[in-house]
């Protein structure tokens, strides 16, 4: 690799993911609205804050559709360069470089004092570029996964966990793979305050369910409903509570 180009797309990647849409978006649509600390009630009274700047918070603050104009402009911001690396060095690892940088941008931006997002719009945005057919079938595969298992953050996590056996295994590219790998540790050491009270949450004596988590996170009850009813815990819990239930006279 030549050491110039790794040092642009190092330079270009982290700049261009510095840029804090969820900040830009927020100001032009509603001036004065903080979007850098989030707090929802999930169920009766469990207390859940984003300390992200993120499409979730504009999502909560600003509007859905808002939300998800964010996200997708937060994965055009490093879709497209690691488009343009690719196209100008096939064959070469450069387009990993400037998605790997473009993430640590987004979750630690030099505009903003350091203090982003946590990356899931980012690392999608590379993947669909670097390899579209895996992006599909690993999430599929992951919501699958996270459904049977009977947890709607698994749901989320499973499909971006299976990339890196979809690179190794199936691509045979262990470049691309540790990219994958890189972008994972990332993900969830910035994401660590929530999972945090995530956990705490799901340890109380009667933790809210699948379908009030996804609902009041903003992924849809519809979703967690879906998890709670077919899962496969759920089908265990139905069935043992069919079992003790009193036969009649």
């Amino acid at each position: 690799m030549e050491p110039s180009i790794v040092l642009a797309a190092v330079v270009i990647g982290y700049l261009l993911g510095s840029i804090s849409f969820a900040r830009i978006v927020a100001a032009r649509v509603k001036p004065g609205e903080d979007v850098t600390s989030v707090s929802v009630v999930v169920g009766d009274g469990h207390d859940f804050t984003f300390r992200s700047v993120s499409a979730t918070a504009v999502r909560v603050k600003v509007g859905r559709r808002w939300g998800i104009l964010t996200g997708v402009l937060d994965m055009l911001k490093v879709a497209l360069p690691v488009l343009a690396f690719s196209l100008l060095y096939p064959g070469e690892p450069y387009a990993l470089i400037v998605a790997g940088a473009g993430l640590v941008g987004h979750d630690w931006p030099i505009w903003h004092r350091f203090r982003g997002g946590r990356g899931e719009s980012v690392i999608y945005g590379a993947l669909f570029v670097l390899d579209p057919l895996g992006a599909v079938v690993t999430t599929v595969a992951g919501i699958l996964i996270g459904v049977l298992a009977g947890n709607i953050l698994a749901v989320r996590w499973a499909g971006m966990i299976l990339v890196v056996p979809w690179f190794l295994v199936v691509r045979d590219d262990p470049a691309a793979a540790l990219w994958m790998v890189f972008s994972l540790a990332l993900y969830f050491l910035s994401l660590r305050p929530e999972l945090v009270q995530y956990i705490a949450m799901r340890r109380t004596g009667d933790p809210p369910t699948n379908e009030t988590i996804s609902r009041d996170l903003g992924m849809g009850a519809g979703l967690g409903r879906t998890v709670d009813r077919i899962s496969i815990p759920g089908l265990v819990r139905r069935l043992r509570s069919r079992g003790q239930a009193p036969s009649e006279g």
